[in-house]
């Protein structure tokens, strides 16, 4: 990003001394002189200092245009970009796993989809890049020809291929490897092409929300203590001032409220049903955004980027942005599936979320997100899956 604005810089650059110089040339007297030298009488004179004078007002206020413009761009570019703590990672493509027989599907089952991985940390002092467990993992897809995009929640505790053929809680391969080991591993068990990430903390999902008037979330009597409890510790991490919600049902909350809300876990369906607050939270952020105009877009993007960590740059940040009433949030799912999935303590691994056949998971994920009811998993995922059962079917039998 410096080298880019430091290469529109430059281009500018000799535009802005073009103008000067032809201004000091006509102040100068050089001109003025030449024209005198025309024959021409007094009043020809006096006509033509009035003409080189607004000329030259002219050109000082396109100067001083084109400097305010330049400024504000510098600006703005600095506060999204300069002012973010972890700013934009460049993903390294060839660390990037993506199985052999993913690439072929890009050209057909997968072709026109873009698939972004969301991460969430558990962190409020900005450590996003690796060190840290990724307490939320999500997958958007986005079909580019419709704008319908699908969530899935991948269960932070879901036994899984660290992506350097280690075993354990899925959540892992980020505090090990950061966004390119947790994409990797996401590639290589579930067949995906992830290439791009969003990292997000507790301050940036609470000021993106604020930016955005708040979200309307249905708080039963079930959450609303522990909602309070967590948006208390929140607030006191952050250092900031919190309202407890003090009554159930359909309601506005701010960005500390909902982000409480997301972090609930105590109540019936435990972590299954923490994942799904977190999507029903997303999919309430995206209907707001959609009311929003692209000015507080822009707005709420300065805000919240001082806590994001991604691959995507500006430009493609800015299109997203002015293109945001075209998506769609069609429907949501977790995975491993209910109907094919565990828990159990796995040895030292602790208390996981097993996918009971990884294979056939895998399968339903692509007749989820791309309506691919053939699909075949390739060979790797067939030996994670093997693998998986192998490791957990022992502590399950027990």
């Amino acid at each position: 990003m410096a080298k880019y604005i430091e290469d529109e810089y430059d281009e500018e650059r000799p535009r802005r001394k073009s103008g000067s110089g032809s201004g000091s040339k006509n102040g100068s007297g050089r001109r003025p002189a030449g024209r005198s030298g025309s024959g021409r009488g007094g009043s020809g004179k006096k006509s033509s200092r009035k003409q080189q004078a607004k000329k030259q007002r002219r050109r000082i206020i396109l100067f001083v245009a084109e400097l305010v413009v330049l400024v504000v761009a510098v600006f703005v570019l600095y506060g999204v970009m300069s002012g973010t703590k972890s700013g934009k990672m460049v993903l390294d493509n060839d660390e990037i796993i993506i199985n052999d027989k993913v690439v072929q599907a890009q050209e057909t089952t997968m072709k026109g989809y873009r698939n972004i991985a969301l991460f969430g940390v558990d962190s409020t002092s900005g450590a996003l890049t690796k060190n840290t467990r990724s307490d939320t993992i999500m997958i958007a897809s986005i079909n580019q020809d419709t704008g319908e995009c699908k969530l899935v929640s991948v269960y932070r505790d879901t036994y899984l291929n660290l992506s350097n053929d280690s075993y354990n809680k899925c959540n892992a391969a980020y505090a090990k490897g950061g966004p390119e080991m947790a994409i990797s591993m996401l590639n290589m068990n579930l067949d995906m092409n992830i290439t791009d990430f969003v990292t997000v903390g507790f301050a940036g999902l609470t000021d993106t929300i604020d930016a955005l008037g708040g979200v309307y979330i249905d708080v039963d009597d079930s959450e609303i203590s522990h909602l309070n409890n967590y948006q208390l510790c929140i607030a006191e991490d952050l250092k900031r001032t919190y309202t407890p919600v003090s009554s159930t049902g359909y309601q506005l909350l701010d960005g500390l409220q909902a982000t409480g809300y997301c972090r609930i876990r105590y109540t019936a369906g435990d972590d299954f049903k923490r994942a799904e607050r977190q999507r029903e939270v997303l999919a309430a952020v995206a209907d707001q955004a959609k009311k929003a105009s692209l000015p507080k877009l822009t707005e709420t993007a300065n805000s919240v980027f001082n806590e994001t960590y991604t691959s995507l740059d500006l430009t493609e940040i800015i299109e997203m942005l002015g293109n945001v009433g075209s998506y769609y949030i069609s429907d949501t799912a977790g995975f491993p599936q209910e109907s094919n999935r565990a828990t159990g303590t796995i040895g030292s691994k602790g208390s996981c979320v097993i996918p009971m056949n990884l294979e056939d998971n895998v399968k339903w994920l692509h007749q989820f997100l791309f309506n691919d009811y053939e699909y075949e998993p390739s060979a790797t995922v067939k030996e994670c899956s093997e693998k998986i059962y192998s490791d957990t079917n022992g502590y399950l039998k027990k």
